[in-house]
């Protein structure tokens, strides 16, 4: 099994010199000294100042969204050799913070928490793809909303999440993607997923991710558990055993609690070496 994966997505937050704060501050945490592998996905503004000042560190640099397209007429966009120019080595894909939904009346712009980037399986798909084209490790984010999970309809959704997610990729690949189980409910409301009904759908997610690429291909395959996870809940999640990291969000902002969570993943990847 490989490291567990921490992940920070800074969101929309930190200039450029805010950011360089932060890394410092991570830093001084000696946080390559921990078993456990750590990525930064800050603003795209961020991205080169970040990428400098993580010289000589083990901390990954990530970015939270990627075009499908080399180049063109795309205003806006970001394509794939930008970021593998920056030194990114991991790209968040479909989060649901860019996610619309089908059969979803028009949403209210005025509010914060609706997906309104209108991102949908088949661009996720495209962006899979192209990420992988040029050597970028696609972080896929999948989940269900509150209203589907009260319907009883999570297993349903995020097994029609992955396949769709994943169609016409090459078995090889799907083995090294990493999957994000975010439970839409759970993302900046500060209600987590409990650990087991959250091991349990990253397990369906490996699941289905085997049948499609073959149980030796899927060995590298990482499924890490993202919404509200936050010191006092990272151990309870991360000791789960379909749960192989964490996609943080708010609590990355802070490098005390950023710092706390890897070294919840560091003390339970020791435990388990050792044979505890």
């Amino acid at each position: 099994m490989p490291d567990q994966l921490i992940a920070g997505n800074w969101k929309m937050h930190g200039t450029v010199a805010w950011s360089l704060a932060l890394v410092e501050e991570l830093k001084h945490r000696n946080l390559d000294a921990l078993n456990a592998e750590v990525c930064i996905c800050p603003p795209f503004t961020a991205l080169y100042a970040v990428h400098q000042a993580l010289r000589g560190t083990e901390i990954k640099l990530g970015a939270q969204d990627v075009f499908w397209k080399d180049q063109g007429a795309y205003t806006s966009q970001i394509a794939p050799p930008m970021l593998t120019e920056l030194g990114v080595s991991y790209v968040i894909i479909g989060h649901s913070e860019t996610r619309g939904r089908f059969g979803v009346p028009e949403p209210d712009f005025t509010d914060e928490i609706l997906r309104h980037f209108g991102e949908n399986d088949a661009t996720v798909n495209l962006k899979v793809k192209a990420a992988l084209l040029h050597g970028l490790t696609p972080i896929i984010c999948v989940g269900e909303t509150l209203a589907e999970r009260q319907a009883g309809q999570t297993d349903a959704v995020i097994t029609a999440q992955v396949k769709r997610d994943l169609q016409g990729l090459d078995p090889a690949e799907i083995g090294c993607l990493v999957f994000a189980y975010e439970p839409v409910w759970a993302i900046g409301t500060g209600e987590v997923c409990d650990a087991p009904e959250a091991n349990r759908v990253c397990a369906l997610i490996r699941r289905i991710a085997t049948e499609l690429c073959g149980e030796e291909n899927a060995q590298g395959l990482r499924v890490l558990y993202g919404g509200s996870v936050k010191p006092d809940n990272a151990h309870d999640l991360l000791a789960q055993p379909h749960i192989d990291g964490a996609l943080v969000g708010g609590a990355s902002l802070s490098a005390a609690s950023f710092a706390e969570i890897v070294s919840h993943a560091h003390k339970i990847a020791n435990h388990r070496n050792n044979g505890a």
